[in-house]
């Protein structure tokens, strides 16, 4: 099951709803997000400047359209490579910058945005979804299945916090919302990369629940690739949000109701379950009740 189908069997069709409504979200403002983020990004490698970033986002989409067909679904299969370079790229750029990171630019606090990096955050470590993927992947190695996770976790915070200290130490309150762009042709590439790898799997993981949750066939083409472009252009002509808010709007939404959801999967699945499972959390009423309420808080600050 993915986590649509534990929601149904735990929570019922409304938590299926609930569930729907909290990834698709979550994956609409991911997409968004990495137009914008690739069409400034391109715009600022090609010519300098931003005056070109919606030509290039529209770019982006059609070439990550023409991908997008099931014949290049094995194409998923770079993203390990994909990873390994951006973990290089970030060391390199952390060893050639060490000497120029200033440590007043990371005293500073700026209380009127105390919550925004909160949804950055849970954007940025969404990937509760891939957790019933590695249960398949590890089938008959179910074991593993705790150090991955774990592993796979731990992994990206630190290269978070290495990619955060170097450019905030470098940069300060310099740094633009596209980090990247910040930090010259090496960061540039590292950031279209990074975003280019993250579009791919996340459209075929929204194709993957129009095709196999909702059994919708007919409206893959409209929702994976004619949808986002949309969104996009009216995001970008109207200038309704920023880079910055969509990850801000998409990881408080997306990642506290999903986390909320699989808080209350767990407790249900605890009691009703009918196997063992690989390793399990200890957790209580309290325990949700806390981290619902700070999740629940992020939300409506957020729109303040």
């Amino acid at each position: 099951h993915h986590l649509l189908g534990y929601a149904e069997i735990y929570l019922g069709a409304n938590g299926k709803r609930i569930m729907f409504f909290a990834t698709v979200f979550g994956i609409y403002s991911a997409l968004l997000a990495y137009l914008i983020g690739e069409g400034q990004s391109l715009s600022t490698l090609f010519f300098g400047n931003l005056d070109y970033s919606i030509y290039f986002g529209i770019g982006f989409w059609f070439l990550m359209t023409f991908l997008l067909s099931e014949k290049a679904r094995n194409l998923k299969k770079i993203e390990s490579f994909g990873v390994t370079i951006i973990v290089l790229v970030i060391l390199v750029l952390l060893f050639q910058s060490f000497d120029q990171i200033n440590l007043n630019n990371l005293l500073y606090v700026d209380t009127n945005n105390f919550w925004v990096p909160f949804g950055i955050v849970l954007f940025a470590l969404l990937g509760f979804s891939a957790i019933p993927e590695m249960r398949i992947e590890l089938r008959g190695k179910e074991k593993l299945l705790r150090n991955a996770i774990v592993l796979g976790t731990a992994i990206p915070v630190v290269l978070y916090f290495i990619f955060t200290f170097v450019f905030v130490g470098v940069l300060g309150k310099d740094i633009v919302q596209v980090s990247t762009i910040s930090f010259g042709v090496i960061a540039i590439v590292l950031g279209i990369f990074t975003m280019f790898g993250s579009y791919f799997v996340l459209s075929f993981a929204l194709k993957d629940i129009f095709l196999y949750d909702l059994h919708k066939k007919g409206l893959i083409f409209i929702s994976v690739s004619v949808l986002p472009l949309l969104i996009y252009l009216l995001v970008a002509f109207l200038d309704i949000v920023s880079f910055i808010q969509v990850l801000e709007i998409g990881g408080i939404i997306s990642g506290g109701i999903t986390g909320i959801m699989i808080m209350l999967i767990n407790m249900k699945a605890k009691k009703k379950g009918n196997r063992k499972s690989e390793y399990s959390v200890p957790i209580n009423w309290i325990i949700v009740a806390v981290l619902s309420a700070v999740c629940i808080a992020g939300m409506v600050f957020v729109f303040i």
